[in-house]
């Protein structure tokens, strides 16, 4: 065989060879999202699906523009120290975290990777960020801190439901923001006469022992704080709900969509939509420490007549008429 042809046939094994490598050093050019939630997949697929949508509005497609690694903690809060630490690994290029658990531990688990966190209650007295306009950290994204929202959602009870005086509040004791949300919510039962009965739920199993505990107490009403335990286990708390007869309000339309009878707050499926232009910013080259941590620009009330109905409720019409949605 002549040189030449010996070069060539040497040059063209070698790139055979190096095609394999040359493939996966493209691959890893894809940036590299972690996702990270205290839930399960199944839990809220709509909320991660608005912040699919989000990315895909944006021109980012999983599996072909961005690759997209999901770690679920399956509401075992202290999973999420290693999960986190798993993406860091990995690594990712940009950690997407829903709610304080899950951003504490991804800020734990590195300081120079961006994280956009989704549904935060108080990024700030968290120690997440030093303020919303200026993070000045490697943590940017959406918070809900706006505990007049519990102090509301008690007073749309009493107005449905006029002749409420005890009321049941469902919360989780290790969510660090539920103190500022009670404190709303005590503060309005006192202008409105009525006598609230705090219940801690941190596990499924404190649900049944909760409404036993309601029902001792001649309770007349609920009101379920938002969390991700609560949200987790929205679909038990509901039926307990129902089971005992209770009317309830709830923080998020996700119960009223599980069969809860009324709900008041953020819209999630909004916020998580919308952290889709945090990733898109910090892939583009921004900082999380210029990007001000925003927050919630939706808010909804959801009636369920139908949840109503088979509580034997008439709402009042000027109730209904204030409703952002009315399910049938």
């Amino acid at each position: 065989m002549r040189p030449m042809a010996v070069r060539l046939t040497i040059v063209l094994v070698a790139g055979i060879c190096l095609l394999p490598f040359l493939a996966r050093a493209e691959e890893r050019k894809i940036p590299r999202i972690g996702y990270l939630s205290p839930a399960s997949r199944s839990g809220s697929p709509h909320l991660l699906e608005a912040f699919l949508q989000g990315l895909r509005d944006l021109g980012y497609v999983d599996g072909e523009s961005i690759s997209i690694e999901y770690r679920w903690a399956e509401g075992k809060t202290e999973r999420l120290a290693a999960l986190a630490a798993d993406l860091v690994r990995l690594p990712v290029d940009v950690m997407v975290t829903s709610a304080t658990p899950a951003t504490r531990a991804a800020k734990k688990s590195t300081d120079t990777i961006p994280v956009v966190m989704i549904a935060v209650g108080d990024p700030v007295g968290s120690g997440l960020v030093i303020s919303l306009a200026q993070p000045s950290g490697n943590v940017t994204g959406l918070a809900t801190l706006i505990p007049e929202l519990s102090a509301k959602r008690l007073e749309l009870l009493k107005e449905a439901l006029p002749g409420i005086s005890r009321v049941a509040v469902l919360f989780n004791p290790a969510n660090p923001v539920k103190p500022l949300d009670w404190q709303e919510t005590a503060a309005a039962a006192q202008r409105l006469g009525v006598r609230l009965q705090p219940l801690e739920v941190s596990r499924p199993e404190d649900l049944e022992p909760a409404f036993t505990a309601m029902i001792q107490e001649e309770t007349e009403a609920l009101i379920t704080f938002p969390d991700p335990v609560t949200i987790q286990h929205r679909e038990r708390i509901v039926e307990l709900a129902v089971k005992h007869r209770l009317p309830a309000m709830y923080g998020l339309r996700e119960f009223t969509n599980a069969g809860g009878l009324m709900a008041y707050g953020v819209s999630f499926p909004d916020l998580y939509q919308r952290a889709a232009t945090f990733v898109d910013k910090i892939l583009k080259g921004a900082s999380p420490t210029d990007l001000p941590v925003e927050q919630p620009i939706r808010f909804e009330l959801v009636v369920n007549l139908k949840a109503a109905k088979a509580l034997g409720l008439t709402l009042p019409p000027s109730f209904l008429f204030r409703a952002d949605n009315v399910m049938q």
